[in-house]
């Protein structure tokens, strides 16, 4: 079975390079690792020191066993319609225009997509281990909501009552009644608009059965991954991290730890012997940046204890991590790697 670390989190907070490094450190163990973003700034691939990141996964140059991906969420779609819908409607989904808007833009479908990926990967059997680097929305909880999500989606009442509680019975009615309606009405609009809608509708829930399925899959995969949270000590990124734990009631995942991203040094925290007759604005500047660094300590320790879940603090770096080795250094010795039997 493929163990699978998925690294999360809001925004900006160094996600895509903690899962870079993590990658770098599994396949060092001997474990064929393949790491994969989420991200669409591509990040990863120049935190790799590679070129263009593709669907497909690419070996990591003078990186053994290291391979890396990036999600293409319109390819991935396709995949799925193509997989779980009859190929008369997975072609009528592809070109229509509500199918498209959703799978391109929409963060909870490119979240499924995600999940449906690490699901593929982790049933192949062809790695060890698979590092997935998730995509922001919703400080990181959404991509664990979103199997959910999609099959509440699919079977819901107001899907149902648009399309009737039996396919495909209704959709016959549907034909002879209600689209010939919405052409009036489309005509009036100027445009297929309320059509292409109904048809969309309607051939979704004819996937109900199979995305329902996958969507349970997907679910217990993520239920036996181990998940760190990375945070920083800014204030949007602490209050991601906090709601995130709130909300955990509604996915089934238990974190592994929370990484405290660029911390200032713990040798900031003062006191600072400083030479008699040294500029007074350097004694304010290093007073203001120890009591930053306490401030960074204190929301540390304050998220260990609330949540009980192990704190892994990295220290600020500058210039950034550059290199693979500089990369898998930010987490050796972290005890954030689990013991593989391969």
């Amino acid at each position: 079975m493929t163990h699978v670390v998925i690294v999360t989190g809001a925004g900006g907070v160094g996600k895509t390079t903690i899962a870079a490094a993590l990658a770098i450190q599994y396949a060092r163990t001997g474990a064929r690792t393949m790491v994969i973003t989420i991200d669409p700034a591509k990040r990863l691939a120049d935190a790799l020191g590679v070129g263009e990141l593709r669907n497909d996964p690419a070996p990591v140059p003078e990186e053994p066993g290291l391979d890396a991906a990036m999600l293409d969420v319109t390819a991935s779609w396709e995949d799925i319609i193509h997989r779980y819908a009859d190929p008369d409607v997975a072609a009528r989904l592809l070109v229509n225009p509500y199918f498209r808007a959703i799978a391109d833009r929409f963060p909870a479908a490119q979240a499924y997509a995600a999940g449906e990926r690490m699901a593929s990967i982790v049933e192949s059997g062809h790695y060890d281990v698979l590092v997935l680097d998730t995509p922001p929305s919703g400080g990181g909880i959404d991509f664990f909501r979103a199997p959910k999500g999609t099959r509440d989606l699919v079977s819901g009442r107001l899907l149902k009552w648009l399309t009737g509680s039996h396919l495909p019975g209704r959709s016959v009615l549907f034909r002879l009644t209600a689209r010939p309606i919405l052409r009036i009405a489309d005509t009036v609009l100027g445009g297929p608009m309320l059509s292409d809608v109904a048809d969309f509708l309607l051939d979704l829930r004819t996937t109900y059965d199979q995305l329902a399925n996958r969507s349970k899959a997907i679910e217990r995969h993520l239920g036996r991954a181990q998940v760190h949270v990375v945070t920083t000590a800014d204030p949007a990124p602490l209050h991601e991290t906090r709601r995130f734990f709130d909300e955990l009631a509604t996915v089934n995942i238990e974190p592994t730890a929370i990484i405290f991203n660029r911390m200032l040094p713990s040798t900031w925290l003062g006191p600072v012997d400083v030479p008699e007759g040294t500029n007074p604005l350097l004694v304010t500047n290093l007073a203001s940046w120890a009591a930053e660094s306490r401030r960074q300590r204190d929301a540390a320790r304050e998220l260990e204890t609330r949540h009980g879940v192990p704190v892994h603090r990295i220290e600020w770096a500058v210039p950034p991590p550059t290199g693979l080795d500089q990369l898998a250094a930010l987490v050796d010795g972290r005890d954030l790697l689990t013991e593989l039997h391969h």
